[in-house]
Parts: structure tokens; C-alpha cells; sequence
């Protein structure tokens, strides 16, 4: 009889866990994990800006070789012939006059020492060279002025036959000569055709200036600039 009842027990306890596995069971609240705050993307260092191009060197023309005298002009190396020059303007005092070819030079340079001798007498001071300035030329002979470049103008105006005025300005082209004055007719053939082969066009002012005073110096053995105004 205890044996049955123990059993009816035993079979009833295992019927009660047999219904409690059965039976649905409370779901349990599962906790979310926590938030992470979200991750910053790295910053991206700025771009260094593109290095500038190597600028590109002009290119430079090749100087042109300096004119020379042709042969048979006595000349040294270094002088000039066909030398770009810009004269500029200066007060002169001057002597005006007419004179034929067969006696320039003596003409000129008698035209001159009276120019020096006002210079002197008056207590001018002079600035640059003694000149000729050709105003007008033909084959028989020529208009000029002999004269003598101040550093300022005269107060007093001189009078009778000096006179004072500026020496001509602009674009010339220089050249030198050396020799007699005689020889001139031979440079200035040279410096027509130096002229006329870069096709330029004179304006018919020409100045001598007088590196060796034609008044003191060899007649043999002049120095001369030569400047040819053109267009």
C-alpha cells in the first residue's frame, strides 16, 4: 500500500514538472548594449597648393656688332661710325657766316678763335667742345655756325657779329674722322653711302665737333666728331 502510494507520488510529482517545463515561461528583458557615441572620420590635412611654374626667361637677341668705318677711313677701334646718339640742347654763343669748300678750314677755324676770343673776354663758362653746325651745303660752298657751347646762357646777349642762341637737338648718328681736314671729303663720302645703304634720311644739319681745337691743333692731325641729325 506504501509502496503504490510512494509510486502515485513519485508519477504525480513527475506529471507536475512534466506540466511546468510545458507551461510558457516570463521572457526576460534583455539589456541593449551600451551606446557608443559615433567615431569622428580623421580630418583630412589641406592639400599643399601646386608649386608655380618656373617663369620663362625672355629670350635676349644677340647684340648687333657696332658699325665700322670702311677701309681707307683712319679710325681707331674704339670710335664711332654710325653710333646712335641723342643730343640735347645747349646755349651756345656763335659766329654766322658763308664759306667755300676750297677754304673750310680755314674759314672755320678764323670763325672760331673770334667765338673763343668773346668767351674769354666776357668770363663765360664754357661746356663741351668747339663746333661747326652746317645749316645749309652744296658742291661750291656752305652756310654755317662756328660755335662754342655755354654752361648757361649769357646774361648779357653779346653784339655785333657773335651771337647767342642753342645748339640743335635729336636723333643723330655719330661718327669720328681722323686726319687732315682735307681727308674730311673721304669720310663724308663714307658716311653718305653708310646713309644711304640703311635707307635713313638726313636732315640736312650736320655738326662738327672739334675733339683737337682747329684753332691750336695740326691741321694734319685733327680728331672730329660728326654728327648726321636724321628722321
Amino acid at each position: 500500500m506504501f509502496l503504490r502510494i510512494a509510486r502515485c507520488s513519485a508519477t504525480a510529482a513527475a506529471f507536475a514538472m512534466t506540466v511546468a517545463l510545458m507551461l510558457p515561461q516570463p521572457s526576460r528583458a534583455q539589456t541593449p548594449p551600451p551606446a557608443t557615441a559615433p567615431t569622428k572620420p580623421p580630418v583630412a590635412a589641406p592639400a599643399a597648393p601646386p608649386s608655380p611654374a618656373p617663369a620663362a626667361k625672355p629670350e635676349t637677341k644677340p647684340a648687333e656688332p657696332s658699325p665700322v668705318a670702311p677701309e681707307g677711313i683712319t679710325t681707331k677701334p674704339s670710335d664711332a661710325f654710325g653710333e646712335d646718339a641723342t643730343l640735347t640742347a645747349k646755349p651756345i654763343v656763335y659766329f654766322k657766316g658763308s664759306g667755300t669748300w676750297d677754304k673750310a678750314y680755314a674759314t672755320i677755324s678764323g670763325a672760331l678763335k673770334k667765338v673763343e676770343a668773346y668767351v674769354a673776354k666776357a668770363g663765360l663758362k664754357t661746356d663741351g667742345l668747339p663746333m661747326t653746325i652746317f645749316l645749309a651745303t652744296d658742291d661750291l660752298g656752305f652756310d654755317y655756325e662756328a660755335a662754342i657751347p655755354l654752361a648757361e646762357a649769357p646774361k648779357d646777349p653779346p653784339h655785333g657779329e657773335i651771337s647767342a642762341g642753342q645748339s640743335p637737338a635729336g636723333h643723330a648718328l655719330k661718327f669720328v674722322h681722323r686726319g687732315s681736314y682735307d681727308s674730311l671729303d673721304d669720310t663724308y663720302e663714307a658716311i653718305t653711302n653708310y646713309l644711304d645703304d640703311k635707307r635713313l634720311e638726313s636732315k640736312n644739319v650736320l655738326i662738327e665737333q672739334y675733339v683737337t681745337d682747329p684753332v691750336t691743333a695740326d691741321q694734319k692731325n685733327l680728331v672730329i666728331n660728326i654728327f648726321v641729325l636724321v628722321n
